[in-house]
């Protein structure tokens, strides 16, 4: 659970969590939060979590988790198109690895729009669809995908930023991906033996001396004009604005 926050590879989670600051005494609504380690690592951090998914079971086993970390979190059994309904709002609204499985992302960005407090922080992240390495990985990764997969493009960046403007995106694993190729030419690991995206969390500081390069190479690479769009993932944050439930 944590080493996806605090890995060496955690590159997208340790990003949002320096973007968020404190989360004690904060609301935090986890979407799509499946067995709900992250809502679990931010009840560690001293917020107050709803956790939603599709699936109840999902749901239950993650209260399971929360009890045997000593935190408790709320559930609430719902798609993530129907958020809306719930009425409430939060600070922080976290979304992994979501929305490129979602069929009506107009649906769910509105409900999102509704559901945060004045000023509050939605963050997201997710694969992009460009990079041509990830796109052999997918090719080859047919055992460990979900056929609803549609990684994110620029058109659902403008889609986000329509619903909050100021959402602005960040690219991760450019260069980085080598990586990826150790798995497959090195250590003979095909895609369909070992989720790679779920590999990356084991390996240590010890074991990716030589990859470190990389990764400060990427955080220069990534920012330059149209270069993150060749990426693996995009995380995307905004901040409401104090008065926007007023318009």
């Amino acid at each position: 659970m944590r080493e996806a926050f605090e890995a060496p590879t955690a590159l997208e989670n340790a990003y949002i969590l320096q973007q968020l600051g404190d989360l004690r005494g904060r609301t935090v609504l986890d979407v799509g939060a499946g067995l709900c380690e992250s809502s679990v690592y931010f009840a560690l951090q001293g917020a107050k979590v709803t956790a939603t998914d599709l699936s109840k079971g999902m749901l239950d086993k993650g209260q399971d988790l929360a009890a045997a970390h000593g935190v408790s979190i709320e559930t609430v059994h719902s798609a993530a198109e129907d958020l809306a309904r719930t009425g409430r709002q939060f600070d922080v609204i976290y979304a992994a690895n979501l929305l490129h499985h979602l069929e009506d992302k107009d649906r769910f960005l509105q409900a999102i729009h509704q559901l945060l407090k004045p000023g509050g922080i939605f963050c997201s992240w997710d694969p992009i669809r460009y990079n041509p390495l990830i796109f052999l990985y997918r090719r080859l990764a047919t055992k460990v995908r979900t056929p609803d997969e549609n990684p994110l493009g620029v058109a659902d960046l403008r889609r986000i930023q329509k619903y909050i403007p100021n959402a602005r995106p960040s690219f991760f694993w450019l260069t980085s991906l080598s990586l990826f190729l150790k798995y497959f030419l090195i250590d003979r690991v095909h895609p369909n033996a070992d989720r790679y995206w779920k590999r990356i969390f084991r390996e240590t500081p010890e074991t990716l001396k030589w990859w470190m390069p990389f990764r400060k190479l990427d955080s220069i690479l990534t920012r330059l004009p149209g270069l993150g769009w060749l990426g693996w993932n995009i995380v995307v944050i905004g901040r409401t604005n104090p008065d926007h439930h007023e318009s």
